[in-house]
Order: C-alpha cells, then structure tokens, then sequence
C-alpha cells in the first residue's frame, strides 16, 4: 500500500468514526426533545380535562367564596393581575427602552462605568426572582416609600424583574439594524437622535415590541415577588387602583390548591388553564407582531 493510499484509507475511517458520533449525539438531541415534548403535552392534557369542569362563566364572574366553593370565581384576581400588569407597562418599557438605546446608541464602551452597567444588567437576569420581592419589600412597602401592600409595589417588584429582559432585546433589535442605515442619515444631515427615533427605532420595533410582550408574559406568571410584597390570598373586592388591596391570578392559585375542598380544586385547575390561554394569547401576540413588522436587510 502506497502513503495516498494509507492516508486516504485513514481518512476515511475517520469519517466514518465522525459520522457514527455524529449519528449517536443527533439520536441523543433527538431523544431528549421527544422526552420534553412528551412530559409538556402530558402536563397540558391533564390541565385542559381537569380544567374544563370549571371553565364557565362563574370563573371570570364570580367573587373567590369559601362559602359557595362551587360556584366561587376568580374575578377580583383578574382584576388585580390586570392592574398590576398595567403599572408594569408604565414602568418598565419605557425605562427599559430608554436604557437600551443610551447603551447602544450613545454610551461609549470604552469607558469602564458603562461596562460596568452592562455586565450588571447580563447578571440581574439570572437573578432568583424572590430577591426582587424583598428589595420592593425593603424600599417600597416599607422603607422609604412606605407604600404598603398594594398593587404598585407588585408593578414595582415586576417592573423591577423584567427590566433587564427589555434592555437585552431591545438592544439586539437595535443591533439588527444595519450600520449603513444610521451612517446615510447622518451624512445626509442628521443629528443622532434623529437619526435614532426616525431610523433606528421604526427599523426595530418588531423586535422591541416581542421582547417586550415575552417579557410581561414572564411576569404574568410570577407569584413569589408578589407574595413578599402582600398580595393577599383571599380578596373579594376588585381593586379600583393602584394604591388598593389586590391579588393576582397565580397568587390565587396557590392559595386554591392548599385548600381540603375538591370544588376548590377544580377551580385551581381552571384558573391554571385560563393563565395559560392568557399566556398563549401573549405569545401569539409577539409573534404576529414579529412578523407583521419584521423587516428582511
């Protein structure tokens, strides 16, 4: 056998060794997807037949009642979800916007404060969740600002929780915007906020406004914040504001599964599978929003 004729036989048996490999971690990958997929659709079958016994017009109707277990709602935990959901939005998207595009668009990062600023918000995602509701606990219901337990310190706490999320999207979707764009406006005469709120922001608006609703239907779904910062268990009364009592749509769940009842826990289940319509709806919101403004450079 000639040296080509050695290399070419070793080559090719290291191909095949490749390929083997290759095959053997896609079956894994393969594997492990089917396996989640499997135990997702096995959760959502369960939710959906337990939850439909409940799923009538007293869910969203009705006042929570220990007495009427059987025909008790969820209505003033809707109430509540949506309240606090709505202080979010004011709070943390145009903060969080604002935030992005000064960090993308101004702040020079050769400066070691704006790295700083930025290896802080990388880390503040990662960050356990309740950590956020004992800092509006310490500030905001106590503290300084000493609010008390209303539906502006669960905005805060949220606001406080997803206002990195923005930033990071928001500032891919500007970083998706091409260079040229922002260097022909300004050759032709534009300042750079100019440049930035007629360019640049309408360039990346799908991608803004997708971050942002993934973000709030994360914190739609939160409960340990809000309880550190008193979302009460059991409420009757729909709040009229910002500044009352509330309770909110997984903080109800919780309370609903502790109780002996078997009503209640049918309206536990009935409430998990209305958040998930609302979850899903959110969902498809962001990407219909994707690609309905979705712009091909």
């Amino acid at each position: 056998m000639t040296l080509l004729e050695y290399d070419s036989a070793a080559t090719l048996t290291g191909r095949r060794r490749f390929d083997v490999r290759s095959a053997v971690f896609a079956g894994l990958l393969w594997a492990c997807l089917a396996i989640a997929c499997l135990f997702l659709c096995t959760v959502l079958v369960v939710i959906i037949s337990e939850g439909l016994a409940r799923f009538d017009g007293n869910l969203i109707g009705n006042q929570p009642s220990k007495l009427r277990p059987a025909t008790s709602g969820v209505q003033s935990a809707i109430f509540g979800t949506l309240w606090v959901m709505a202080g979010t939005i004011v709070l943390a998207l145009p903060l969080g916007v604002a935030a992005a595009i000064y960090l993308e668009e101004y702040a020079d990062n050769t400066k070691w404060w704006n790295r700083l600023i930025e290896l802080n918000i990388q880390n503040l995602v990662a960050v356990p969740t309740v950590i956020y509701g004992i800092l509006t606990l310490a500030f905001v219901v106590r503290g300084p600002l000493s609010v008390g337990a209303v539906a502006l310190a669960g905005s805060v706490a949220l606001a406080l929780l997803i206002l990195p999320v923005i930033i990071i999207t928001t500032r891919e979707a500007l970083r998706a915007v091409p260079r040229e764009i922002r260097d022909a406006s300004l050759a032709l005469g534009a300042t750079q906020w100019q440049t930035t709120w007629r360019q640049v922001l309408p360039a990346s608006v799908s991608g803004i406004a997708t971050g942002s609703i993934l973000a709030l239907s994360r914190a739609i779904g939160e409960a340990a914040p809000l309880i550190l910062v008193g979302a009460t268990v059991f409420v009757t009364v729909n709040p009229d504001g910002i500044f009352d009592r509330y309770t909110v749509l997984p903080v109800q769940i919780f309370n609903l599964v502790s109780l002996p009842a078997i009503e209640f826990q049918h309206l536990a289940w009935s409430t998990i599978l209305l958040l998930i319509l609302v979850l899903l709806a959110m969902n498809g919101l962001a990407i219909w929003l994707r690609n309905r403004f979705q712009r091909r450079w």
